[in-house]
């Protein structure tokens, strides 16, 4: 098995030879210079690097040092980097680390803190490196436009899978910015209707007086402006799934004509005597609690019945536990890409506050705030105050380096178990681990295990 690199860049030959031994499970590569480092780490991609920051033609300031920490933060973003400065020089430590730089060391080296420290970027790169591999894996729930974790998440995936393969009118319960439309579409995507019309309409978006035409279409001089024939949208769904959203919002007057519809499968365009025989399946959405509705006469309960043969409740991001995190760190790639940034991940404030926040707009407002912070920052990492969220209150009990190792390692496994579907050797497989290891790891953690599932 191969090393993982360590990218050296000192001008000191002293140093240089102390660094050779010093680090034997390493590949480790020599650079005297900004130019050397810059080439060294686009041809070797190092997990690792120590950095001296006063560097010829600045032996005797930092300027070169601190250039060279900028450039091989666009380089390589992910290398965890440790500058050493000289003794008394906290102060710029302190700004490198604010510049991105992952921690420091301060002459003269004790080659044994150093490796400690190297050690523990290490091992903290590989676990970033991890959580963003299965970010990045297609979702194992077959529904591509969703991203979760969560296992209340999870299950309302595979209700939905399973319903795609019937006919049944399916209601789907939820805040704004919750999915219900990608959970829509998944519906008709999965099932038999799939090469056919996906057709969506928002009830509250469109003016009570114009719906009734968008839906059933129009005859030629039905009304004024109406110059030709035009098919309404459940036409055009024929034979594939119509999605009603913001169904709460359809008006009470038309509700019987939709009864009728959904009862019969037969429309009439306005201004029209002809019957027209229609076959499409029905998906409707709503944030709103249509049973009050019922109950207040705003909404008839005979068309309320009709819609809801299934109720698929979809459940916030703030009960979504660990999802935020996760989706914030799939926007982060998404955005980079699109916007030609190279930005490293999130602080440690910025990751709390992501998981603290309540997201009252759900996944819809994460979305934004990471676009936001993409496009607005000046660092190599995003904070809280990049995606204008207020700081965490700190967990004092929970700082400590291990702690924050274990908690790191619980999540990579339980965020491969749901990519798995809980099969311990696709799980064990996504994490480069035996199955075995997996085991013992999951028991150390007290997190359930499931054999029957393998």
């Amino acid at each position: 098995m191969s090393k993982p690199g360590l990218l050296i860049v000192e001008d000191d030959e002293g140093l240089c030879g102390q660094y050779r031994w010093a680090f034997p499970a390493f590949d480790v590569r020599i650079t005297h210079s900004r130019a050397q480092a810059l080439a060294a780490a686009e041809r070797d991609r190092p997990m690792v690097a120590v950095m001296d920051l006063g560097l010829p033609p600045d032996p005797d300031g930092v300027s070169e040092g601190f250039a060279t920490l900028e450039g091989l933060g666009r380089i390589v973003p992910a290398t965890k980097i440790i500058v050493v400065t000289g003794n008394g020089d906290r102060a710029h430590a302190l700004r490198a680390v604010a510049n991105g730089a992952y921690d420091f060391c301060e002459k003269p080296i004790d080659i044994a803190v150093l490796n400690s420290i190297v050690d523990r970027a290490l091992r903290l790169g590989e676990l970033e490196e991890e959580n963003r591999r299965l970010a990045e894996l297609p979702p194992r729930n077959s529904i591509k436009s969703l991203v979760t974790a969560n296992e209340s998440m999870l299950k309302v995936c595979r209700s939905v899978e399973r319903l795609a393969t019937t006919n049944v009118p399916v209601l789907l319960l939820g805040e704004s910015g919750t999915g219900k439309e990608a959970l829509a579409s998944a519906l008709h995507e999965l099932g038999p209707r799939s090469k056919q019309n996906f057709v969506a309409i928002n009830c509250g978006a469109i003016p009570e007086n114009l719906l009734e035409s968008e839906l059933f279409g129009h005859e030629r001089g039905a009304f004024t402006g109406a110059v030709k024939q035009s098919v309404g949208r459940i036409e055009s769904a024929h034979r594939g799934t119509l999605f009603l959203d913001e169904i709460g919002d359809f008006p009470y007057q038309l509700q019987v004509k939709l009864l009728r519809f959904l009862q019969d499968q037969v429309i009439e365009r306005v201004g029209g005597r002809q019957k027209i025989q229609v076959d499409v399946r029905i998906v409707s959405a709503t944030n709103a609690t249509l049973e009050d509705q019922v109950r207040d006469g705003r909404f008839r309960s005979d068309l309320f019945y009709r819609l809801n043969a299934v109720t698929v409740r979809v459940p916030p991001l703030r009960e979504r536990l660990g999802d935020p995190v996760l989706l914030a760190r799939f926007f982060l790639g998404r955005f980079n890409r699109e916007f030609g940034r190279a930005l490293r991940g999130f602080t440690s404030e910025a990751i709390d506050a992501l998981a603290a926040h309540p997201w009252p707009g759900n996944v819809r407002e994460l979305e934004n705030r990471v676009r936001r912070a993409v496009v607005m920052t000046d660092g190599r990492l995003i904070d809280a105050a990049d995606l204008e969220l207020a700081a965490a209150p700190p967990e004092k009990d929970n700082l400590d380096l291990r702690t924050a190792r274990l908690r790191a390692e619980r999540d990579v496994i339980q965020r491969a178990l749901a990519q798995s579907n809980g099969t311990m050797a696709a799980a064990a497989k996504l994490l480069g681990i035996s199955r075995p290891t997996l085991y013992t790891l999951m028991e150390g953690h007290n997190l359930e295990t499931e054999p029957s599932a393998s």
